[in-house]
């Protein structure tokens, strides 16, 4: 009886030794095209930016005045190396919750705020600390702390294109912190009172970002959060609110474009 030696694998056995070459030939083959086409999926897909958490420059305390619109910003009076006196900062709290709640009593009083910075571009939002670490009243007798946020500019009314966005995750904390993947994070975010942003498709007055507030001025509205994430074109009345633009969007004037 003739006997069948061509060779076998078994899992528990020793691999044949003419099985050998092939194998190791058909893994190295098998690498390679997944690589290669790891490759290709990642070309296709948007630069997510820079934008990041910036624990590098390490904890960042500011001394600055509240203005509470629906989403607080901080007007910096005293800076450092990092934030210079004039910059405005949005602010959140940390995972995806705003701040409204801790700002609420300091409007018009000058404060202290701790935290770590998330950057992209010219859009800046720093992260509070818990707790009084994080926001507390700056030193003092109180009679000289009273300021006044910069008086807002009005700059008409606009017609733009671009992409609703949560302000936290577009400044860093996610990569890439928008698009229709990066839907349902943003709307927690949002429900969550972090700042919404508009990313415009052209520059207005020198930037791209616009924090986003209904058109009478409160936060944004419950007809926007449809529109998340995909590209649309709206209306809005927009005004500078230190060296950040505010847009009133008329969430009536909302269009999906192509």
């Amino acid at each position: 009886m003739k006997t069948d030696t061509t060779p076998f694998f078994v899992g528990y056995f020793k691999v044949p030794k003419k099985l050998r070459k092939f194998l190791l030939s058909a893994g190295i083959l098998l690498v390679a095209c997944l690589t290669v086409f790891g490759l290709l999926i990642g070309s296709t897909q948007d630069d997510p930016g820079n934008g990041a958490f910036r624990f590098d420059y390490g904890r960042q305390t500011v001394t600055g005045v509240i203005e509470n619109l629906p989403y607080p910003l901080l007007h910096v009076t005293e800076g450092n190396d990092r934030i210079k006196a004039g910059e405005t900062l949005m602010l959140a709290a940390g995972g995806k919750m705003g701040v409204m709640a801790r700002t609420s009593g300091f409007s018009g009083q000058q404060i202290v705020a701790s935290g770590v910075l998330l950057e992209r571009g010219d859009l800046n939002m720093l992260q509070l600390r818990g707790g009084r670490q994080g926001l507390r009243m700056a030193e003092g007798d109180g009679t000289e702390m009273i300021w006044e946020p910069p008086v807002s500019e009005p700059l008409g009314r606009w017609r733009i294109a671009g992409e609703i966005c949560d302000g936290k995750c577009l400044a860093g904390a996610m990569r890439p912190g928008r698009g229709l993947a990066h839907k349902a994070c943003a709307n927690l975010c949002l429900i969550g009172d972090i700042p919404p942003v508009f990313v415009s498709s052209q520059p207005i007055e020198g930037t791209e970002y616009l924090m986003v507030v209904d058109k009478d001025g409160g936060p944004l509205p419950k007809a926007a959060y449809d529109y998340v994430a995909q590209f649309i074109s709206l209306e809005g009345e927009i005004e500078r609110h230190g060296d950040i633009l505010v847009l009133k969007m008329d969430a009536d004037t909302i269009e999906v474009l192509p």
